[in-house]
């Protein structure tokens, strides 16, 4: 499912118009990643949790000449699947 059919799906399921539900969408991904880039923790229960890991610098090589290279240190965004998310797949 990509973003038009999210919007689509909020259509169907309620009395939005397609920009309303645009909208609503907009709002929960941007609030989602809002909260991500001050470093906070975005739990949806049962469904899933976002967090972000932060790597330190370290040495790595160029596979191509085997040289040294040094990685900067980053962040990045994680998801984890929740109890109830893991049993509905697996069924």
């Amino acid at each position: 499912m990509n973003k038009l059919e999210l919007i689509q799906a909020l259509r169907d399921a309620t009395d939005l118009s397609k920009p309303e539900a645009a909208s609503v969408v907009d709002i929960f991904f941007n609030e989602m990643t809002a909260a991500l880039v001050k470093g906070e923790r975005v739990e949806i229960r049962g469904l899933c949790s976002f967090f972000v890991k932060e790597y330190r610098s370290y040495t790595g090589r160029n596979p191509k000449t085997g040289e040294k290279v040094k990685i900067k240190p980053k962040k990045l965004p994680f998801f984890k699947p929740g109890k109830e998310l893991k049993e509905r797949v697996d069924r």
